[in-house]
């Protein structure tokens, strides 16, 4: 039970190699603000097993100044949430988000916000989806599930270290208008169907969870509306990851 509910706590403990190499090719790249790899444990007892993966971040090691260390399966389970870390965890520090200002936004991009998500599997999920679309980078509202940045990371497979992502301040919608960016929420009322809707380049892409939503302030700036359409009559919601892929997805298609 305290594993459970540590999952939305502060979580600088990354699980597995897929989490691990989204942080070392973010070093390789010289990504801004990549956060830093303190210290690699292993699970003595796979040490053969693991001999190729091992052989890779004794390497890296030497470049990036972290430690390797073989330990015991309890140890690493102490420090884990999950049970898929395959017997490797990186404990690493914390990552510094950048407030966001018109500077920082691409010309002709896409970038997405996803606003009232519950829970930081489903957040780490959506931002999978929206990585693989090509999506140029993520807003972030204050209050965010990146706190839990190892959870996150495992279940995005590493898209929440390789996207770039900014912090949302209170006029954030006017910089994207004022580099000429289209504002599309997704929403109900007052909507058109993502599949007669125009989602050209640039964008910037709002999607609520799925009790909350979008927030009235936020809706009252949109330029669209968007809903996505059913196959059969259903009220209930789509989950904020099931949502993200599909309009993320459809603003890939049309700018294909």
């Amino acid at each position: 039970m305290i594993k459970e509910e540590s999952r939305f706590n502060n979580s600088t403990v990354f699980e597995g190699m897929t989490s691990i190499r989204a942080i070392l090719d973010c070093l390789k790249e010289n990504k801004p603000n990549t956060r830093k790899i303190i210290e690699i444990l292993y699970d003595i007892d796979k040490e053969k097993s693991k001999s190729k993966e091992l052989g890779y971040l004794r390497k890296m090691s030497d470049i990036y100044s972290f430690q390797v260390r073989g330990t015991s399966f309890e140890e690493i389970d102490h420090y884990s949430i999950g049970a898929s870390h395959g017997g490797i965890i990186a404990l690493c520090g914390e990552k510094q988000y950048d407030e966001l200002t018109s500077d920082k936004i691409k010309e002709n991009g896409f970038y997405v916000m996803l606003e009232g998500i519950e829970d930081p599997y489903n957040f780490g999920y959506a931002l999978r989806s929206i990585y693989a679309s090509g999506a140029d980078g993520i807003i972030l509202s204050k209050r965010n599930w990146l706190s839990a940045a190892g959870v996150v990371c495992r279940s995005s497979a590493g898209a929440s270290e390789r996207l770039d992502a900014f912090i949302a301040c209170d006029d954030f919608i006017k910089h994207f208008k004022s580099k000429g960016y289209q504002i599309v929420c997704a929403d109900i009322k007052n909507s058109v169907s993502v599949y007669e809707s125009n989602l050209k380049k640039p964008i910037f892409l709002i999607v609520g969870g799925e009790k909350r939503g979008i927030s009235s302030s936020v809706l009252s700036q949109a330029d669209q509306i968007v809903r996505i359409e059913y196959g059969r009559d259903f009220s209930a919601a789509l989950s904020a990851a099931s949502a993200s892929t599909i309009l993320a997805f459809e603003v890939f298609k049309q700018n294909k």
